[in-house]
């Protein structure tokens, strides 16, 4: 599943961070009430006393590799609060809470114990290991223990992270020989636990023993979930094993299990992927399609689509998976060995492509290195699923840039998912209207009960046009180059922002190594853009934005209407609210809380007083 070239394993969820091990781990509402400051008798009425409940619900729990004991010279690498972001990305940047565990001499290991509750019987292993020289990536060894008794070795790999970036192109390759800054370090190894289930209060060793010959291993944390046995299959369902299809991973199943599912189409019944791995490879321009069709697996760890991709990929060559009118699938792990973007010669494609004009529905499907999740048309739910490892976003709400009734964009929701590691934005709304303005305005999506953690490119959370829009009780935690969150247009082609409510997100971070960046940034048309005219209107409420390495909050250019009320900024590395020059239009900030300004930092700062008017009232910085 991590090297290209080997049989995938059974995969597994992904998590977020320890300080995180309670930011991440899907969050129960008393972890989560570590994040915000409790109300003192300074605070303004109206200002968050506590913070919202934000993230999505799973059933695994994360900690952080950095909460544990060390062993060896072991040690803790963590970006400071309020240090300086360079300009490139770096492994406590991708790290979730910004913190890893650094292995290098052998019998170096760090110790964690299981608090969660669960007798764990799979992990997820979030880890990097250093690259070829000539790249392509290396296979080492690290071993586990449990109670200090040796239980299994895992087999960790470097073939599907390292990307090299031209600072000044923004070219990306998998070659480290051109001598571009690196990024995307890390990637998520899921292990069914040998033996016993690990037992709460057990330990958990990571340790670098002879044979472990990686020259390092960073740590970032680990996921523990006891995962049930299979699903049964349906009533009437038909199986793709019985048209040909093998669970072994031993020959191509593409064409027994399209077969299964038209089957399925003409006579009115489910289809069936039992447990297992299934190998799709064939060349054929057109991917799996599923559309119309209730498709169910035995369970994320169960059933597995694994696209063992032929890389480069054939231009005309698809390996996503197609979800239209009236498709239901859900249960189900899709996977691949690609090694970047197709158009980089890296093998991705989309994970899932969703479409239709009546609806659709995706629950419990994991998807690892693909492109984004891909998710259009109308009156459809994705919910409950992850995703990880990506070269694109994680969940991209769209209209695929068409005018096509099949590709809509309204209502979408998008609701307790779960993305980690992701290569652009963890959770997107993609309003574009093309080129020649004709493609629809996207309407009524809602993101909502999400968890963005460690995304690598881009942001935790993008708002690109739209309307009718609602994003709420999200958690976005530790974005390394981009901000937590976006809210604009999709650059001069982009359907205006006309209205989105931000309301009990929880952001943490935030305003990395590309570019002036913050916690919460917005923007919106320029002069280029089809609708110069437009002016985004964006009301934020009761939000907690924590720990920004830059300003809180950043108002870039051009035209905004903005109401920012009720939501607690803390500890920004930069200004609490920075408005910068070349803006218009106007804003309302009432009753918000600033808490932990820096040293030479203002609350609010506005580099164009004579076109965007700013009124302030009830906040917690006006005494």
């Amino acid at each position: 599943m991590t090297n290209d070239h080997a049989r995938p394993q059974h995969g597994s969820p992904r998590s977020a961070v320890g300080r995180r091990a309670v930011l991440g781990g899907m969050a129960a509402t008393a972890g989560l009430a570590l994040l915000g400051a409790p109300a003192t008798a300074a605070t303004p009425a109206a200002a968050p006393a506590h913070p919202p409940r934000a993230g999505a619900r799973t059933p695994f729990t994360t900690i952080g590799a950095e909460t544990g004991r060390l062993g060896g010279n072991a040690r803790v690498r963590a970006l400071a609060p309020g240090a300086t972001v360079g300009k490139a990305a770096t492994l406590e940047l991708e790290a979730s809470g910004y913190a890893l565990v650094e292995l290098r001499d052998e019998g170096d290991s760090v110790t964690v114990t299981n608090t969660t509750g669960i007798r764990a019987n799979t992990l997820v292993l979030r880890a990097s290991v250093p690259d070829a020289p000539t790249g392509g990536g290396i296979t080492a060894t690290l071993n586990l223990y449990v109670d200090g008794t040796f239980r299994q070795s895992l087999t960790l790999s470097s073939a599907q992270a390292w990307i090299y970036r031209d600072p000044v192109t923004t070219a990306k390759s998998k070659d480290p020989r051109t001598g571009w800054p690196p990024l995307h370090f890390y990637n998520e190894f899921p292990f069914w636990v040998e033996g016993a289930p690990i037992a709460p209060g057990s330990t958990i060793t990571l340790r670098k023993d002879a044979d472990s010959t990686a020259d390092a291993y960073h740590l970032d944390c680990l996921d523990l979930e006891a995962v049930a046995g299979p699903r049964r299959r349906p009533a009437d369902a038909l199986s793709v094993v019985d048209y040909g299809a093998d669970p072994d991973f031993g020959v191509d199943s593409t064409v027994a299990i399209q077969a299964a599912v038209d089957d399925a189409r003409a006579q009115g019944r489910p289809v069936w992927i039992p447990p297992g791995t299934y190998k799709i490879n064939s060349l054929a321009p057109a991917p799996l399609d599923l559309t119309g069709v209730t498709v169910r697996g035995a369970g994320m760890w169960h059933s597995t689509i694994y696209r063992a991709v032929p890389l480069p990929t054939p231009a005309k060559w698809r390996s996503k998976v197609v979800v239209g009118s009236g498709t239901v699938l859900t249960d189900l792990q899709i996977d691949s060995n690609a090694v970047f973007k197709p158009l980089e010669g890296g093998g991705a494609d989309y994970s899932i492509n969703a479409e239709g004009a009546e609806g659709w529905l995706v629950e419990r499907v994991w998807t690892r290195h693909g492109e984004a999740n891909w998710l259009s048309g109308s009156h459809a739910t994705i919910q409950d699923c992850r995703t990880a490892d990506s070269y694109g976003d994680g969940f991209n709400v769209n209209n695929s840039n068409e005018s096509n009734p099949n590709k809509r964009g309204a209502d979408i929701t998008v609701r307790n998912n779960f993305a980690r590691g992701t290569g652009d934005d963890g959770f997107a709304v993609y309003s574009d209207a093309g080129t020649a303005g004709t493609s629809p305005q996207v309407t009524g999506v809602r993101i909502v009960h999400n968890t963005a953690v460690a995304v690598w490119w881009a942001n935790g959370i993008r708002v690109a046009g739209g309307s009718d829009l609602e994003v709420a009780h999200n958690l976005v935690d530790s974005v390394s180059s981009n901000n937590a969150m976006e809210i604009g247009i999709y650059g001069d082609t982009g359907n205006p922002l006309e209205s989105v409510h931000v309301h009990h997100n929880v952001l943490v971070g935030g305003g990395g190594w590309n570019g002036a960046r913050g916690g919460v940034q917005i923007g919106s048309p320029g002069p280029g853009s089809l609708f110069p005219d437009a002016r985004s209107t964006v009301t934020m409420t009761d939000n907690v934005l924590r720990g920004s390495l830059g300003p809180g909050v950043v108002v870039d250019r051009h035209r905004h209407h903005l109401t920012l009320r009720g939501n607690a900024i803390e500890g920004p590395a930069g200004d609490g609210v920075t408005v910068r020059s070349e803006v218009a239009g106007d804003a309302r900030i009432t009753r918000n809380r600033l808490d932990g300004l820096r040293a030479g930092q203002v609350a609010v700062r506005n580099d164009s007083p004579e076109t965007f008017a700013v009124v302030q009232a009830h906040n917690s910085w006006q005494g």
